[in-house]
């Protein structure tokens, strides 16, 4: 996996590239970057068994660079805090007392939904959100926006 090839380069040739990683299996989108000219998850991204191909790796187009292959994510995540993707009550919630029960059809409706790591790989792919990042959400925020809308019988959304 290029993951384990950056490591190999930090560790025996650059100790200074800097980068994120932290799950190796894709399930936290912390080594999302630019691989070959696909915004993808190093960790899972295969290296060319043609060694004599060069493959060329940037941090994720169109964000800050902190350092190396490290994107700046703080706009990223302010826009989803900023669509508030949490569960929220109308009323207070005694806890204990009850169980708060999700119908069979309320969670088929969350099905393909769920899955996203909020790595930012389809956003910074985009080219609506690279030109108007301060207006346009991005396709990762509007789907937990839009997660968060179907989870009736449970939520209500306030201030979306």
């Amino acid at each position: 996996m290029v993951l384990d090839a950056l490591l190999k380069i930090k560790n025996e040739q650059d100790p200074t590239l800097t980068f994120r990683r932290s799950c190796r299996e894709g399930i936290c989108g912390s080594c999302s970057m630019n691989i070959g000219g696909t915004n993808t998850l190093a960790c899972i991204s295969r290296i060319d068994p043609d060694t004599a191909k060069a493959i060329k790796i940037y941090p994720l187009p169109h964000m800050y660079v902190v350092k190396d292959l490290v994107p700046d994510m703080t706009h990223f995540f302010e826009q989803y805090a900023s669509v508030q993707p949490w569960l929220q009550r109308e009323e207070p919630i005694d806890y204990g007392k009850e169980q708060l029960h999700q119908s069979v059809e309320d969670r088929q409706k969350l099905d393909g939904l769920y899955e996203c790591i909020l790595c930012a790989c389809c956003s910074t792919s985009c080219p609506s959100y690279w030109w108007n990042s301060d207006k346009y959400l991005g396709p990762a925020v509007l789907l937990q926006s839009y997660r968060c809308s179907l989870t009736v019988g449970i939520t209500r959304r306030r201030n979306v």
